[in-house]
């Protein structure tokens, strides 16, 4: 099992389907294939941009045991379970654990508002049936996440609660606050596909969680950004962030939008959403494939000099 350090880019692997709506195991090697040759830190399945929530409970696991199965230690693998049921998530992660997830990655559970102190035992019981690290991802548009001290109080019971994704907005202060509070124990991840990365980087974040069709640009920007060669990483960010923006006004739309750029640079060979899902209007197709044209410029080097940013070694 590929033990997790995340330091840099850690791509939601999209699930890739049949064009009957199965599921597809040879594309989810070329996914994983191409996550290896993006040099990120690890990869995440089946999470929101896998589209999870249409996915059978078989389904999800066998994603995951397949996962582990191609990358043989070669990345590490972060499960994701997302579900309201404590007991279904404590006896899902610890099966994925022994399978060889080197993490597992649980969304806080916002189907209805629960006090932090229920939220506390949730998590509690999940923690106490893994021993690798967990992912506390924590979305919820519009409404307050969790607090510094529910991060500090959690973290003091339990050393593997490593990691905490947030998804929003003006997040820098928040950031230091946790990182100062759990002295730096806690890793915060940007997610909302590395919108809002740059600054926050400065503030101290240890990753990014975006889709993985642009995941080998952001690690490019982050060796850059790290590095402090700020002025390399916004000309490369630039050109990526409008496509970014774009496909994240709506997470179905993001599907299309993601698996259409994963068939133009050669990843997959059909962009298959499984339904329920939107219909694209003909118009926003034609901007999705014309911001994915020039995602690929960028990616020649073509309207960037790619050559010049400092590319992330693998040991």
């Amino acid at each position: 099992m590929a033990t997790l350090e995340i330091d840099g880019v850690l791509p939601v692997i999209p699930t890739p389907f049949t064009r009957d709506g199965g599921l597809d195991w040879v594309a989810l090697d070329g996914l994983l294939e191409f996550a290896i040759s993006a040099r990120v830190c690890g990869v995440v399945l089946p999470a929101y941009a896998s589209e999870f929530y249409k996915l059978r409970d078989a389904e999800r696991r066998e994603l995951v045991f397949q996962a582990i199965s191609i990358l043989n230690g070669r990345l590490p693998v972060v499960a994701q379970v997302n579900h309201v049921s404590t007991a279904y998530v404590a006896e899902t992660a610890r099966d994925l654990e022994r399978a060889g997830a080197a993490a597992i990655s649980v969304a806080v559970p916002r189907v209805f508002g629960l006090p932090e102190r229920d939220l506390l035992r949730y998590f509690d019981r999940i923690l106490q049936a893994i021993t690798v690290p967990l992912v506390i991802q924590d979305f919820n548009p519009g409404g307050a996440t969790v607090s510094v001290e529910f991060v500090k109080s959690l973290h003091g019971q339990h050393a593997h609660f490593q990691y905490l994704k947030l998804e929003e907005p003006m997040m820098s202060g928040k950031v230091q606050s946790i990182l100062e509070a759990t002295h730096g124990a806690v890793g915060i991840i940007d997610g909302w596909g590395g919108t809002y990365m740059l600054e926050l980087i400065d503030a101290g974040i240890c990753g990014v969680m975006p889709g993985l069709a642009v995941s080998d640009l952001l690690q490019i920007i982050w060796q850059n950004a790290r590095a402090g060669n700020k002025d390399v990483a916004y000309e490369l960010f630039r050109g990526v962030l409008p496509q970014i923006t774009f496909s994240l006004q709506n997470l179905e739309f993001f599907h299309h939008a993601e698996k259409a750029l994963l068939v133009a640079r050669g990843v997959l060979s059909h962009a298959e959403v499984r339904d329920a899902t939107l219909t694209i209007h003909e118009i926003d197709r034609a901007h999705i494939d014309f911001l994915n044209r020039k995602v690929i410029d960028l990616v020649n080097g073509q309207k960037i000099g790619v050559h010049t940013a400092v590319y992330p070694q693998r040991s």
